[in-house]
């Protein structure tokens, strides 16, 4: 077995914008949450994160992991739960199967890139992690299903559970202590209702104030409204989304993404201090879509948004104009209406107007223009070279 061999296998993993919001763990260790969560897988040819991962004999170790070019570390709790997973499920192939070349024992070399601003509100770490686990389980041909995957990415970041899979995504909360039902689960595949769509209204590609990660704990610890959030709200939301979804029933999607989004980030105002995601900006996209569903005399369109002042408007194929339409018309000198999607958007006069178009103008920095996708694809465009090397 020659132990200077290198072996490779790449990743692309999709960016999840949640519909219901997971905030708050029950166990932070296992990153187990207080809540079940449900989210809408992205497209790829939009927002991706990309990932090589290599091993070989004649790699020195530790492991590494290159970001967009720029060393991170691996040594944190959170990588080293996802890595030490992946190495076990390995090393028990190769036990029972000894002609196996012995992988799990190799250091990895990881190379990974964005197509997007990380930390920005655009669930970065959920494709991160994601793609990571994808592409480490691709190079060890792992046997495990995307569900079971779904176990090891959670611990890494949550939320990249959900990225495990297409189309329309549940979180189980899960109740055992070892964590091994809080896992993710398809509700629907992207065939199921393939006409979803979103408009990303990039307010701030700047890292967040307070993470994620240490704004929820201080939730959990602080906020009187929390345990009603957690035990009352978000399982009657879970319920009625799920059921939206299978109808394919827009109105109802769009009322209680909204409902939702705002019970997360009143959640967050509750919190001790309290902590401020959504700014001046993000509550202009907020009276813009409440601007486009009067001005449609129906429910077209949605907004949420996650831990970041990003605004993500959900709508349908078929409302593109009157939605997307709207805000192209305050936002069209942005060069992101230049790509393909952008050019079939038709503009909407007389919907935005007065302090929430100048706000709009003046505050929003890019526009997205993505639409529901599928889950990790495995792909032969490489990031590491075949002598080891990361490729520029």
């Amino acid at each position: 077995m020659n132990e200077k061999e290198l072996y490779r296998a790449s990743t692309t993993a999709p960016v999840n914008i949640a519909v219901i919001k997971y905030w708050g763990k029950r166990d932070p260790r296992l990153n187990l949450p207080t809540n079940s969560s449900l989210s809408v897988t992205l497209s790829q040819s939009d927002l991706r994160t990309h990932t090589t991962a290599s091993c070989s004999g004649s790699y020195s170790p530790p492991d590494t992991l290159l970001l967009n070019a720029q060393p991170q570390p691996l040594s944190d709790a959170r990588s080293q739960a996802c890595l030490t997973s992946l190495r076990a499920l390995r090393s028990a192939l190769e036990s029972s199967n000894p002609s196996l070349p012995p992988l799990s024992s190799y250091p990895l070399r990881l190379s990974s890139a964005n197509n997007f601003p990380t930390a920005a509100g655009l669930a970065s770490s959920a494709a991160g992690f994601a793609a990571l686990v994808r592409s480490i389980a691709d190079l060890y041909q792992l046997p495990q299903s995307p569900t079971e995957l779904s176990l090891i990415a959670r611990q890494g970041s949550g939320s990249a559970c959900r990225s495990l899979l297409g189309g329309y995504v549940a979180w189980d909360q899960g109740i055992l202590q070892d964590g091994t039902d809080s896992k993710a689960r398809l509700v629907a595949p992207r065939s199921h209702w393939p006409e979803m769509r979103a408009l990303i209204l990039v307010v701030s590609a700047e890292k967040k104030g307070v993470s994620s990660t240490a704004g929820m704990q201080t939730t959990v610890q602080t906020s009187p409204m929390f345990q009603t959030r957690a035990t009352q709200v978000v399982p009657k939301a879970m319920r009625e989304m799920e059921s939206a979804i299978v109808e394919k029933n827009f109105p109802s999607f769009a009322k209680i993404t909204m409902r939702e989004s705002n019970s997360f980030h009143a959640t967050c105002l509750d919190t001790d201090p309290p902590i401020f995601y959504l700014n001046d900006v993000s509550r202009a996209a907020i009276k813009g879509v409440e601007a486009v569903n009067e001005k449609a005399g129906r429910i077209v369109a949605a907004y949420t948004f996650d831990a970041g002042p990003n605004c993500v408007v959900y709508y349908l194929e078929d409302d593109r104009d009157v939605v997307a339409g709207a805000f192209k018309t305050v936002l069209g000198e942005k060069e992101d209406w230049a790509g393909e999607q952008g050019k079939a958007v038709k503009g909407a006069e007389g919907v935005l107007e007065g302090k929430v178009m100048e706000t709009l103008r003046d505050g929003v920095s890019r526009v997205i223009l993505t639409s529901v996708g599928e889950g990790p694809i495995s792909v032969e465009d490489h990031l590491i070279d075949e002598k080891g090397e990361v490729v520029v």
